[in-house]
Order: C-alpha cells, then structure tokens, then sequence
C-alpha cells in the first residue's frame, strides 16, 4: 500500500507517540482556558476539566478500538478477494462448469456469516493497527451514506471554527502589541486598561482599524497556500514545539514568581454558572485530538499499552491545563485576563524584559501561521472527498478556484465580523467539537463492534478493545454528546433573550 491513503509513515517510540499527543492536544486551546476557569470560577471549572478530560479519554479508546476493527475489515477484505482469485484460478483451469454459483455463494457466506476458519488462523494478529485508516475512512466503512454525510458536515464545521480562530488569534495579537508600544499606552496592554475597538491605534487609524489591516495582510500572505499542496515539515513541527513550550514554561514560571512575591492580583470565585457554556467550549477544543488519532496512533511501533499510553498523556494534560490556568487566574484580577493569554505578559510590571515581551506578544503569530495553510488544505479536500464521485473528475475551475475560495473566505469573514476568541473557541467547541469529541467516536465503537461480530463471528475479540467494552458507556456518551448540544444552544438562546 505504498503511496497509499494508508500508509503508515516512519514508525517510532511508544514514548515519541506520547510526546506527539502531547503536542497535538495541547494547542490554541490552551491560550484561551485561563479567561475561561476566571468567568465559571476556580471550583467548577476543576471539577469540569477533569469530568471532560475523562471523556475525552474514552472517546480516545473507542477510535483505537475502532481503528483496529477496519484494519481487521481490510485485511479479511484482502484475504477473501485472494481465495476467490485462487478459486477462479482453479476452476477456470478445471473447467467445472458451476464455478459461478459456488464463488457467488462463497461472497454470500462471507458477508453474512462467521469465518470461523479465520478466526482461528488469523486472531492473534487481524485486529494489529497497522494501516492508517482515517475517521472519513471509517466512517464509510461502519456508516450508512447519510452517516457519512453527517460526519463530513461535523468535521467541516469544525476546520472552519478552527480557521476563524486562527484568522482572528493572529492580527488580535498584532494589534494588541502594535498599538499598545505606541502613544501614551506603552507596555500597558495587561495593566487593567480596558481599550475599545474605537480608541486610536496610530494617528487616525483606530484600533479596530488595526485588527482588520492586519487580518487583511494575513490573508493575502497565507490565504493562496489554500489554493495549493503543503506539507508540514518535520523542521518546522520542530521549530513550532519549541517555541510554545518556551512560551508556556516561561508564562507559568512568571506568574509564579508573581505568586510568590506577593504581587498576586487574582480573588477568582468558586463558581460562576453564566460562565460555563464558554468554559465548556474551550475544554472540548482543548482535549480535541480524536480526528488526528489515526496519523498518530498507527506509526507507534509497539501498541500493546496504548490506551495506557494514552491515559498517561492525559493525566499530564490535565496537570498542564490546571498549572497553567490556576498561576494565571491567582496572578491576574478577572477583568484583566486577555482572551489570549500571552497578551498578559506584555506589560512592563510583568516583565522588564523586552525580547520577553515581545516573544510571548507575538507567539502566536508564529506559532499558528504554521498551522493555518495545513487546517486550510485539510478543509479543502474534505470539501472534495464529501462531493467525489467514484470515477468522476472535478472540472479544472472548480478544483482550483471554487473549493479554496469556499474555504478561505468564510472563516475570513467571521474573523473580520468578531475578534472574541473566547467565543469563537467556545462555540467551535461546543458544536463541532462535540461532535467530533464525542458523538462520532461513540458510534464508530457500536458500528465497529457490530461489524465485527457479523463478519468474524461473536467469540473474537478486538486486542484493542476499549475498556469501556459494556454497551452503557457508548450510551452514556451519546446521551452526553446530545444533553450538551441543548444545554448549549438553550444558555445561548437565554443569554441573548437578556441582553
């Protein structure tokens, strides 16, 4: 399968795949948890982290659970088509004259009945993940059309939540370090200011001004990589890791210095309840990592622990998230904790430090530049596969013009309309990211599990099966998934109805 959709790339370290999730889990996120724990307070915001990040882990287990389960669906695939092939080739050089009924019956025996045989010759090795096998993958492989038609609207729903937040974070951080070295502001952007779109960036040019400049220069520089291929090199995924570990290590260790200086700012209450629906939104998008599980997952070399592997990763997550955002939520008062809270360390009283400043400012304008032609890209040929048909070929203008200009300019518009990145983090979440998060993986499990027993018989088992094995779990989640897309939309419907 060289070349293929599921190949598998450059295998590595059980180790290397617990620092890859690491990364991939802890993102964007992360920058906007800290204001998100300061609205629903210390207490609930804990207490939902961790109920989450527990979700978030069985979700996990159900994709790897799942992964298998098409990895054994394709390999049995494969196995059948070379019987019936030696099969034919034996009749055909035979000359039994009834070969067509017997292969018929024999493809009818194999969709519908157990392969005992099978399962004895290949049960310790069949459910091996060793192809990567993609969620879109999957899902036409466990899923009815209009299944796949749903998951293919929930993931481009998401990529465009995710391309509006970094088409928002990038100038929001430009304007916020730009106008604030300026004029009578200097280094004031985290000393409880609070600046209205309106108030003078430069000269005439107003803050708002400001932002949309910048968003207009962002998308003329990385809007055209949409309308093409790019890769992510390993370099550069190297380069980015660093950066925002720097960052992040050097937020926590100021903010303690803070602490512990007895500068602290922050009183945060124990509970809020008008500041859940957000909170809940940046939690789902910080422990999103299900939809990149199976580019992850397969090139593990050794995969005999990985839901222990994975659960580690997620206590450590955990523990990130909790450090991060009680030192900045003790740190800072409320009403001074920036949307991106790189933005807080700008100001001199924090640190004196200019190239300091100036870094934690600009973080993610480097840091999500990177990401935003490969989520652009990603979207793209989502937008393709949903409308691909077999054999079929995309005219030369729709192919390059129609299908990037349908990804690149409504999340621009978005981005241009709104620059609250709590809110665009909180809704994304909510809505696609319960989805991907939870409803999905809960139905690939039931339908995989379904397929697997019809084709290889109720006795074999899945080496990956989830530890939460008992139907009540996949229940459990997909009731969940569905009480949250209502407790969402209802606090919504309520918070506009007062204002």
């Amino acid at each position: 399968m060289a070349g293929g959709i599921t190949d598998t790339g450059e295998l590595y370290s059980p180790y290397v795949g617990l620092v890859y999730m690491f990364n991939l889990i802890v993102g964007t996120g992360a920058l906007t948890m800290p204001k998100a724990f300061a609205t629903a307070g210390w207490l609930v915001s804990l207490v939902l982290l961790m109920f989450l990040g527990f979700m978030s882990y069985m979700t996990t287990t159900f994709v790897v659970e799942a992964m298998a389960a098409a990895n054994a669906q394709l390999r049995w695939k494969r196995m059948e088509k070379r019987k019936e092939d030696d099969e034919d080739d034996e009749d055909s050089s035979s000359g039994v004259s009834d070969s067509d009924v017997l292969l018929q019956d024999g493809y009818e025996r194999a969709e519908t009945r157990p392969i005992l045989s099978v399962q004895r010759r290949g049960s310790p090795n069949i459910f091996e993940i060793t192809e990567r096998v993609e969620m879109g993958q999957m899902a036409s492989m466990f899923f009815n059309k209009v299944g796949v038609n749903l998951f293919y609207f929930c993931i481009i729903i998401y990529l465009y939540g995710d391309l509006a937040i970094y088409a928002a974070a990038v100038p929001v951080s430009l304007m916020q370090v730009t106008c604030s070295a300026t004029g009578n502001h200097s280094c004031n952007v985290g000393d409880g200011t609070k600046y209205n779109d309106t108030d003078k960036c430069w000269g005439p040019i107003r803050r708002i001004d400001a932002y949309r400049l910048y968003l207009a220069a962002f998308t003329l520089l990385l809007g055209p990589f949409t309308f093409f291929n790019v890769q992510k090199t390993k370099y550069l995924q190297i380069m980015t890791s660093l950066m925002r570990w720097i960052a992040f290590i050097l937020m926590i260790i100021l903010a303690l210095i803070r602490i512990s200086r007895g500068q602290a700012e922050g009183h945060p209450s124990m509970a809020q309840l008008s500041g859940i629906r957000n909170l809940f939104g940046v939690c789902v998008y910080s422990f999103m990592c299900q939809h990149s599980l199976p580019s992850l997952i397969t090139p593990i070399s050794k995969k005999r622990h990985v839901n222990k592997l994975v659960l580690l990763d997620y206590i450590l997550i955990l523990a990130f998230y909790s450090l991060l955002s009680f030192t900045a939520i003790y740190c800072f008062r409320n009403d001074t904790l920036m949307d991106m809270y790189t933005l807080n360390f700008t100001n001199c009283e924090i640190i004196n430090v200019a190239f300091i400043r100036y870094f934690l400012g600009l973080f993610p304008v480097f840091t999500i530049s990177t990401n935003f032609p490969i989520i652009a890209v990603t979207l793209r040929n989502n937008w393709k596969t949903l409308f691909h048909r077999e054999g079929g070929t995309y005219p030369w203008v729709v192919d390059r013009i129609v299908f990037p200009a349908i990804t690149l300019i409504p999340p621009v518009l978005v981005a241009f309309c709104t620059h609250d990145l709590e809110s665009l983090v909180g809704i994304t979440g909510a809505y696609a990211g319960n989805g991907i998060q939870y409803l999905i993986p809960a139905f690939l499990a039931y339908c995989s599990r379904k397929d697997t027993q019809l084709v290889f018989g109720t006795g074999t088992v899945n080496k990956h099966l989830s530890p939460f094995r008992h139907t009540f779990w996949i229940v459990f989640v997909l009731i969940w998934g569905f009480s949250c897309f209502v407790f969402v939309t209802a606090n919504i419907v309520l918070s506009e109805s007062k204002l």
